[in-house]
């Protein structure tokens, strides 16, 4: 039997998804042209990642998942808490890759388990769905025999209707459906987070990847559990969810745009209007880390010289910087 979401469209709803939709728009058309993108990614990364960990327990400070982001060395921390934050960051890397996948299967969903729960499972195996029975406080989830064909029914409604609706509602479906399966021995939490964030990347709803949605749930975690509890207690409602979602969604805009407008009241009149080019090559820098000069003229299907008509904008506006000899240098984000 397929999966049918039960909701309405509440009046509440409804304005909340308006306002949305003004704030994205004002954020989109202001990123495209400043010259901080990559900051605003990294602190978005860094902001999902403690605040969706410290749901689960992690001890880490905001300052301390930064840390680790970058790449220093932090004392006097557990292997156990280091281990949940750079699997997490590395689980936001793994769907940032993949914001395009038009279609996510069974091993999508694994393999991000994977990533996320390798060598920090207190029960059941990274990967693998459950084979054991768990409790979600008085919940008693699904037995793991019905798990792999209720995950099949979510998989299938995602690839196949989730697009009729929505990104905001799309996204906030597969969040509590994900949760009310439990598929998973552990991780269930994180990694339900991270795929209705990448519902929201999916659909083109977070084009630069600014949105740290996970803080809201952070910071009021008795709300957030209540708000999935209640859906079970209304048989499947899930109207009061959407709008808590929703809410949470226009709240984490209404913060990302208070960035913005501080960021480009920083830096003045250092911007830029990006090209596509420069939007993947920023993108690629990214995930890589740094480039050498052909790789970057590789990777953009671009001659030598128009890899650097595309870099020398984003070196003059402070986004891009080269480490090393002109001749054996590296380029890296500022």
């Amino acid at each position: 039997m397929a999966y049918q979401p039960s909701f309405t469209i509440t009046p509440s709803l409804l304005k909340l998804t308006e306002e949305i939709a003004v704030l994205r728009e004002k954020i989109q058309s202001a990123a495209v042209q400043v010259a901080w993108i990559p900051t605003l990614q990294r602190d978005t990364r860094v902001r999902n990642t403690h605040s969706s960990t410290a749901i689960e327990g992690n001890p880490l400070t905001l300052e301390q998942v930064r840390a680790l982001e970058e790449g220093r060395a932090l004392a006097a921390v557990t292997e156990r808490s280091r281990r949940e934050v750079l699997n997490y960051l590395a689980g936001l890397r793994f769907i940032e890759k993949r914001a395009h996948k038009r279609q996510i299967a069974h091993e999508d969903v694994l393999e991000l388990h994977r990533i996320i729960g390798s060598e920090v499972m207190d029960q059941g195996r990274a990967g693998r769905y459950r084979d054991i029975l768990v409790r979600v406080g008085r919940y008693l989830p699904p037995a793991p025999e019905m798990v792999s064909g209720l995950m099949s029914e979510l998989l299938e409604w995602w690839n196949k209707a989730a697009s009729k609706w929505s990104p905001v509602i799309s996204s906030a479906v597969i969040h509590h459906r994900f949760e009310d399966i439990h598929p998973f021995g552990d991780g269930n939490g994180r990694t339900g987070r991270t795929l209705a964030l990448w519902e929201l990347y999916r659909r083109g709803f977070d084009t630069h990847r600014i949105f740290s949605v996970d803080e809201f749930y952070w910071e009021d975690r008795p709300r957030y559990y209540e708000a999935l509890d209640t859906v079970r207690k209304q048989g499947g409602e899930l109207a009061g969810w959407l709008e808590y979602t929703a809410e949470g969604l226009r709240l984490t805009l209404e913060k990302v745009w208070s960035r913005i407008q501080r960021l480009s009241a920083e830096t003045g009149n250092k911007k830029i209007v990006l090209r596509p080019k420069q939007e993947k090559l920023l993108l690629l820098l990214r995930d890589h880390k740094s480039l050498t000069p052909s790789q970057i003229w590789e990777g953009l299907a671009v001659s030598r010289q128009g890899a650097m008509d595309i870099l020398n904008p984003l070196i003059e506006a402070g986004l891009v910087r080269r480490v090393g000899t002109r001749k054996s240098g590296k380029y890296i984000l500022a």
